[in-house]
């Protein structure tokens, strides 16, 4: 795969992210795929999804994990649904995560991604067990020889430093979305580049505005280049610290997403051209 290679964050099923279709309209040479739910999963199903990627030579660099109930209709209402952490839910969703983590192995993926949800502070007594999904999430991976991504924006830089140290495995990386981080108002997307850089693996391509229009959900993020994420800067710190792998763009709501994504493939393939030569 080229440096920087530009993709799109896609789905096959109900998902989020474009379908397939738009993903060959738009001639990507990668994507984060969002898994598909169980009937998607069989052994044939899942030949079948890797020879239509095989077919369209696109490949697929991360598979992210997601969960019908996860419900963002407000932070308050995420922190209770997404993820691992929510303790009614956690242990169907492991095993629905490790189940994932196969179906990526079966595709010939390296790494699996998702929102782990809220991680409790250090102080709760819920933290330790947190970090013990985490572990038994990568150890599993592991054995597949793939890295699991934690994607940013429900904790600050400093708070996800403190997590992925307590969880102490190799193959814990991060999938750095600057938008998440806006839009979780958790910090600086570029000064939490900074803290985190050294384990980022996988980025996000994606947008959000600071300062919100009357009655705009606070999940909404923005077209690539129209928010408060700098995203030239973003490129440029990418490019010091060493970050040679897709630069995947999300964006999830939209009108006319597939305008879009294009809009962001031609600015990615400026910035690539200026930023890299």
């Amino acid at each position: 795969m080229d440096k920087w290679a530009t993709g799109i964050f896609t789905s096959i099923d109900e998902g989020l992210g474009a379908g397939l279709d738009s993903v060959k309209e738009l001639g990507v040479s990668t994507v984060h795929l969002h898994a598909p739910g169980r009937d998607f999963r069989t052994a044939e199903k899942t030949a079948e999804i890797k020879g239509q990627f095989a077919a369209a030579e696109i490949e697929i660099s991360v598979v992210f994990a997601g969960f019908p109930d996860d419900d963002y209709t407000t932070p308050e209402i995420a922190q209770q649904t997404v993820g691992l952490v929510p303790l009614d839910r956690r242990e169907h969703r492991l095993e629905e995560t490790l189940a994932i983590a196969d179906f990526a192995a079966a595709l010939g993926v390296d790494a699996v991604g998702m929102h782990l949800g809220f991680v409790p502070e250090t102080s709760d007594p819920d933290f330790a067990a947190v970090v013990e999904v985490a572990r038994t999430v990568c150890d599993h991976c592991r054995g597949h020889g793939q890295h699991f991504h934690l994607e940013t924006g429900q904790e600050t830089a400093t708070e996800l430093l403190t997590f992925i140290q307590a969880v102490d495995r190799e193959n814990l990386a991060v999938n750095f979305d600057p938008a998440n981080m806006i839009l979780y108002q958790v910090g600086s997307p570029l000064e939490a580049l900074d803290q985190v850089g050294r384990f980022v693996r996988s980025v996000h391509c994606k947008d959000a505005a600071i300062e919100r229009r009357p009655d705009q959900p606070w999940y909404e993020d923005a077209p690539l280049g129209q928010g408060d994420v700098n995203i030239r800067a973003f490129l440029l710190k990418l490019r010091d610290l060493g970050y040679e792998g897709p630069l995947t763009i999300e964006r999830e709501y939209a009108p006319d997403q597939v305008g879009d994504l294009r809009a962001a493939l031609q600015l990615l393939t400026d910035l690539r051209r200026e930023i890299l030569g």
